[in-house]
């Protein structure tokens, strides 16, 4: 199993300038390597199929910049500009590996076939984060951690690192409101289903705007609406921002009240998600969920209102969670859970506007949300429409219920 732990970082003065100063370094070096490999990427390709030898020149033939050009090329930069010295060497090799792993997505497909856009250059504050791909295990003592060519740093030890678990990497982040690490922890002890599962301890989700989500026992979540509920604010932070003059003192703080304020939000909406997939994973031993496209959606007219929900952090959140606990979160595919009856199968065809679904087969009467949560709770479980007809159905509204979590 891997995990990650987050601790808050209390650095010095000089440590924090030093942190900084190797920031600046490595998003410049960022550019200047994602500059090489787009470079070239123009200058050899043609844009057209084919090309007459007569009408056009031969480009001369460069090496492509590819990881391992690169990563020798440092050599060469170390001695050019001596401040790269004083970087960490496998923390410089990493921002290869960015510009790698940026560069790699742009000219490659992805299972869909589609393909990101063209990476972009860090700007000035852009390039927030290293990564030590090695850590020894012994880094952390008492309330301090050793980075290599940093110091000792004071970290704040929240919760300690478990016996037997192995520190993998270590990510160093700024923040708007101060530096924060990350510790990537291996352990392979950890079962990956425990043989306890009661499958008879089962529910289905249905994720929605309305609420949260709505179980297949009929019991909703409110939904929060925290980006929503400070945009006043946020507005606010905005216009300050606009009105200060570009490079200033004052702009710049203005941009820290402003990233702030996001990362409350940001930080509100993790906690709700938490909480939430604590409170069904303490209840139920499976929970099956619709495997949604949440990219597609947030490009219809409710990408601000499914962005703000934050379906699928909470859903990968539920899987980790389940994953660690040996409990099961099963995606299921989304197609007709809405349209079909829970109760013998019948297509029946709804609109959004349409909120009630009323069977003409067999009378079933009942919210869609829970009519839908109850199709993917069989689904995830493997029942039948046979088999389900055998389990009693709720017919009551679900707003007479209270709230799985309010």
């Amino acid at each position: 199993m891997i995990t990650a732990y987050k601790y808050k970082l209390r650095p010095n003065k000089s440590q924090a300038h030093q942190i900084d100063g190797w920031l600046n370094l490595l998003r410049m070096q960022y550019n200047y390597r994602l500059a090489e490999r787009i470079n070239w990427y123009e200058s050899t390709r043609c844009p057209v199929n084919s090309c007459s030898l007569v009408s056009c020149s031969i480009a001369e033939i460069v090496e492509q910049p590819d990881y391992y050009w690169q990563k020798r090329d440092l050599l060469n930069t170390k001695k050019l500009f001596p401040e790269y010295g004083k970087i960490h060497s496998q923390v410089l090799q990493d921002c290869i590996v960015r510009v790698k792993k940026s560069f790699d997505r742009y000219l490659s497909a992805d299972k869909s076939g589609k393909r990101s856009g063209k990476p972009r250059f860090k700007g000035r504050g852009r390039y927030r984060s290293f990564t030590y791909p090695q850590m020894k295990q012994d880094c952390i003592q008492n309330n301090r951690i050793t980075l290599p060519k940093i110091g000792k740093v004071k970290i704040v030890l929240h919760r300690p690192v478990p016996d037997g678990f192995k520190i993998k990497t270590a990510q160093v982040i700024k923040n708007a409101d101060g530096y924060y690490l990350i510790l990537t922890l291996q352990d392979n002890s950890v079962p990956t289903i425990s043989p306890d599962v009661n499958l008879d301890k089962s529910v289905g989700i249905d994720m929605g705007l309305k609420d949260f989500l709505i179980t297949s026992d009929g019991e909703s979540v409110p939904i929060p609406q925290f980006a929503r509920k400070s945009e006043k604010r946020k507005k606010l932070l905005n216009k300050s921002v606009s009105r200060k003059k570009k490079g200033s003192s004052r702009r710049r703080k203005a941009v820290n009240k402003l990233s702030k304020h996001h990362q409350k939000t940001a930080r509100q909406r993790k906690d709700f998600h938490y909480k939430t997939a604590k409170q069904l994973l303490d209840k139920y031993d499976v929970v099956g969920f619709e495997d949604l496209n949440i990219k597609g959606l947030a490009k219809t007219r409710m990408s601000k209102s499914i962005l703000d929900a934050g379906w699928g952090e909470f859903l990968s959140i539920l899987q980790t969670k389940a994953v660690n606990a040996g409990l099961m979160a099963i995606a299921v595919n989304p197609n007709g859970t809405s349209q079909n009856c829970s109760s013998c199968g019948t297509h029946v065809p709804k609109t959004i506007a349409d909120r009630w679904h009323s069977c003409p087969s067999c009378g079933l009467e009942l919210d869609r949300d829970v009519n839908a949560a109850i199709n993917i709770k069989n689904i995830a479980v493997g029942r039948t429409v046979i088999k389900a007809q055998d389990m009693p159905v709720r017919v009551a509204s679900p707003l007479a219920k209270p709230p799985l979590w309010g």
